[in-house]
C-alpha cells in the first residue's frame, strides 16, 4: 500500500498531463484536515462522478460536516477521475485516495457511496477497482472497508447488492453515527466480517444484502425474500430523521468552477403535493420545515465562512414552506444590500410564485423562470395528479412576462403509458401560446426554453407497476416535439430513449442485475451519465452475455399482487395506499395536498387513533411536529 508521501510524489508527475488538475489536489478552503493517528475510525465519502458534480453534493456535504465533528472519526472525499486520470493512474499504479490526507481508499474503515441516480453504478466499479478492493461484497475479508452506500437510488437496492456490504434506506444524519458505533465495538472485539453484518442489521434502516435470499417463480418474478437469519428484519424501514438537524453553514469553496458554486439551504424536507411520477416526493415523506430565523442565520453564517455570491433556498417544493412569505421577505431586507443571487427553485404554477419572486426584486434571481406543468393536458395532469387548470397555468405565464421575465423555461414529460399522440402535440401548442403571450407583453425578447424528460415508473411511486414507453413511441413522441418546437424563440432539450431505457433496467431492477453491471463495466461501461461516453451497445451485449431479456425489466406491465424486488424495503408508505392511488390515476382522480387532507398513506403512524375516531375530512397531519414512524412487519 503506498503511503500519502509516495502519492504526493506521483501527482506531482502526472497532474500536469490531465485536464482540471485541480480536480485531484483538495486544499479547499473549509476542508478539514485531523491528524490520521488521533481518531480510531477512518471514513471516505465518495460521490462517483467527477469533481465538479460531486463537490456541491449537499447530503455528502452534511455527513462530511457531521462525522468531522466528532472526536473520535474523521471524513475525508474521493470522487471519480475523469478517463484522463484515471489512464494516468492505471499507467503510474497509483490508487484511488483521498483529497485531504492522499491515504489510499483501502486504508479507511469505510467506504460511503452516495448513489443519487443509477447511472453511476459502473463508475462505484471503477473506484473499487482503481482503490485494489475486491468487487463482490463476498469476496471481501476482515482486512477491508467496510462499502456502505445510500441515497435515492438506494431505495431498490438489489441491482448493487452484489458490490455493497450495506445499504442506509432513507435519512443519514442520525444512522451514520450509529454504523461509526457499531464499526468500532466490532472492530475491538475482533469477531468476524459476518457478525459485523449481524450487528449492523439490528440498526433501524440498514439493509445488508448478505443476510438475505431471493427466490424466483420459473417465469423470472420474484417468488419471495426471505431473511437469512432470525434476526434480519422484513421490512426495512427507512430512517426519518424526526426534527431537521442545524443546516450546514461550513460550505467547501473549490479552487475550479464546478456546477454549482453557491450556499445551499435545505428550508424544508418531503412534500405534500402527492404527484404520482415523482420517486422524492414519496420517499422523503413527511414534511419537515426549519424556522424563519434558523434559514436566516445559517445564510448569514454561510456567506462569512464562504464568500459565496448566490444563495439556493431548497426543497421539493419551496412555495409550499408554511412561512415562505415572511422568509422571502426577511431575505430580502437583510441581504439586499450583499449584491446576492438568490434562487427559490421548484415553485408552484401560480401567480403567487411569481408575487415571492417579486419580492426578492433587490437580489439577483438566476436564470429564467422556471415552471413544471409536466403535461399540456388537464386529462394527462389529472392521471399524474398534477392538479393545475390550463387556465390557472396561463394566468401564471402572464403574470411571469408581466413582470418582465424574458425567458420561461417548462419542464414536461413523455411517455406514460396513458399518453396518446394528441397529448404530445398539446405540448408544442401549449409552448406557442406562451410564446405568444411572450411576444405580447415582451416582444421580441421572450423565449421559451422546453425541456422533456421521458417517464420512467420508480420503486415506490404509484406507477410502480406499469411498463416503460416503447423506444419506437419515444422517439416518434420526441420527433413531434422537434419538429413543432422548430421556430425562433424555442429552446428544446430532450432524453435520448437509449437513455430512458437504462435508467429504467437499473432503477427497476433484481439482484440479478449485478451480474449485468459487472459484466457491462467489464466491457468498458463508464460514466453512463454522460453523453459522450454512453454506450448503449455494451449494456445490450452485458445482457445477452447473462442470459437476461432486458424487456423484462422495462417494458412489462406488473400485477398489482407481484413481489417487486424491492417489497422488503419499506418507505413507511402502506403497499395499499400506492395501489389505491394507481388505480385512482386510471379514473384520473386527484388526490389533494396532504395539508389539506390527509389520506392515511401510513407515514404519521402515531395518527391511527384520530383516523379512527373521526370522518376523513378531519384528518390533518400537521407538517412540522414529526415522530418516527413506527417499526412495522409487512407481508411480502
Amino acid at each position: 500500500m503506498l503511503t500519502p508521501e509516495q502519492i504526493e510524489q506521483h501527482l506531482h508527475r502526472i497532474l500536469l498531463k490531465v485536464q482540471k488538475p485541480g480536480r485531484y489536489v483538495g486544499g479547499e478552503l473549509n476542508q478539514t484536515l485531523k491528524d490520521w493517528q488521533s481518531v480510531s475510525t477512518h471514513i471516505a465519502l465518495i460521490f462517483p462522478d467527477i469533481y465538479d458534480l460531486g463537490l456541491p453534493n449537499l447530503g455528502l456535504a452534511i455527513l462530511y460536516d457531521q462525522i468531522n465533528q466528532r472526536p473520535d472519526a474523521l471524513a475525508e472525499r474521493a470522487y471519480a477521475p475523469w478517463t484522463d486520470m484515471e489512464a494516468e493512474m492505471r499507467k503510474a499504479g497509483l490508487p484511488i485516495y483521498s483529497l485531504e490526507s492522499k491515504h489510499p481508499l483501502s486504508a479507511f474503515d469505510i467506504l460511503g457511496f452516495s448513489l443519487p441516480y443509477e447511472s453511476l453504478y459502473t463508475n462505484v466499479l471503477t473506484i473499487l477497482d482503481l482503490a485494489g478492493i475486491p468487487l463482490l461484497a463476498n469476496e471481501r475479508d476482515e482486512s477491508s472497508p467496510l462499502i456502505i452506500a445510500g441515497g435515492h437510488a438506494a431505495f431498490n437496492p438489489e441491482p448493487m447488492s452484489r458490490f455493497i456490504d450495506a445499504f442506509v434506506i432513507g435519512e443519514g444524519e442520525e444512522v451514520i453515527h450509529e454504523i461509526i458505533n457499531v464499526h468500532q465495538a466490532w472492530k475491538e472485539s475482533g469477531t468476524s466480517r459476518n457478525d459485523l453484518f449481524v450487528r449492523l442489521s439490528a440498526i433501524p434502516g440498514v439493509y445488508i444484502p448478505a443476510l438475505y435470499t431471493v427466490d424466483y417463480h420459473p417465469d423470472g418474478t420474484v417468488q419471495a425474500i426471505r431473511p437469512l437469519i432470525e434476526t434480519a428484519p422484513i421490512p426495512i424501514v427507512k430512517r426519518i430523521v424526526p426534527t431537521l438537524p442545524p443546516p450546514l453553514t461550513r460550505f467547501l469553496v473549490p479552487s475550479i468552477d464546478i456546477v454549482h458554486n453557491r450556499i445551499a439551504i435545505e428550508i424544508m424536507r418531503g412534500c405534500t403535493r402527492g404527484c404520482r411520477f415523482c420517486q422524492a416526493g414519496m420517499i422523503t415523506r413527511p414534511v419537515r420545515e426549519r424556522s424563519v430565523d434558523e434559514i436566516i442565520q445559517a445564510i448569514e453564517e454561510a456567506l462569512d465562512l464562504t464568500g459565496y455570491e448566490e444563495v439556493g433556498l431548497l426543497s421539493l417544493s419551496s412555495s409550499d414552506y408554511t412561512h415562505i412569505r415572511e422568509l422571502v421577505d426577511r431575505v430580502s431586507q437583510r441581504f439586499g444590500d450583499r449584491k446576492l443571487t438568490v434562487t427559490l427553485p421548484s415553485l408552484r404554477i401560480e401567480s403567487f410564485s411569481v408575487q415571492l419572486m417579486d419580492q426578492l426584486h433587490d437580489l439577483r434571481p438566476g436564470g429564467g423562470f422556471t415552471l413544471a406543468p409536466e403535461a399540456a393536458t388537464e386529462r394527462m395532469r389529472q392521471i399524474i395528479n398534477k392538479g393545475i387548470s390550463s387556465h390557472q397555468f396561463l394566468e401564471t405565464i402572464r403574470a411571469v412576462f408581466d413582470r418582465g421575465w424574458n425567458t420561461v423555461k417548462l419542464y414536461f414529460m413523455i411517455g406514460h403509458p396513458e399518453e396518446t399522440l394528441e397529448d404530445v402535440q398539446a405540448i408544442v401548442d401549449l409552448c406557442h401560446t406562451v410564446l405568444a403571450e411572450g411576444h405580447k407583453r415582451v416582444g421580441g425578447r421572450a423565449r421559451v426554453h422546453v425541456g422533456v424528460s421521458t417517464f420512467i415508473p420508480k420503486a415506490h411511486t404509484p406507477f410502480q407497476w406499469v411498463a416503460v414507453d416503447s423506444i419506437e413511441q419515444i422517439r416518434l413522441k420526441q420527433d413531434i416535439l422537434r419538429r413543432g418546437l422548430r421556430a425562433q424563440g424555442f429552446k428544446l432539450t430532450w432524453v435520448e430513449p437509449e437513455v430512458t431505457l437504462l435508467e429504467a433496467w437499473l432503477s427497476r431492477g433484481d439482484r440479478r442485475l449485478g451480474e449485468v453491471i459487472l459484466r457491462a463495466w467489464q466491457l468498458g461501461a463508464k460514466f453512463d451519465a454522460w453523453q459522450d461516453h454512453f454506450n448503449i451497445q455494451l449494456w445490450l451485449q452485458a445482457f445477452n452475455d447473462c442470459g437476461l431479456d432486458p424487456t423484462f425489466y422495462s417494458h412489462r406491465q406488473r400485477s398489482l399482487d407481484e413481489i417487486l424486488p424491492w417489497s422488503h424495503i419499506s418507505t413507511a408508505v402502506r403497499a395499499q395506499y400506492l395501489k389505491q392511488d394507481f388505480l385512482w390515476s386510471k379514473e384520473g382522480r386527484l388526490r389533494n395536498d396532504c395539508r389539506d387532507h390527509c389520506y392515511a398513506c401510513g407515514i404519521l403512524p402515531e395518527f391511527s387513533d384520530l383516523r379512527l375516531k373521526t370522518p376523513p375530512e378531519a384528518w390533518k397531519c400537521p407538517p412540522v411536529k414529526v415522530k418516527k414512524p413506527l417499526q412495522r412487519e409487512a407481508t411480502l
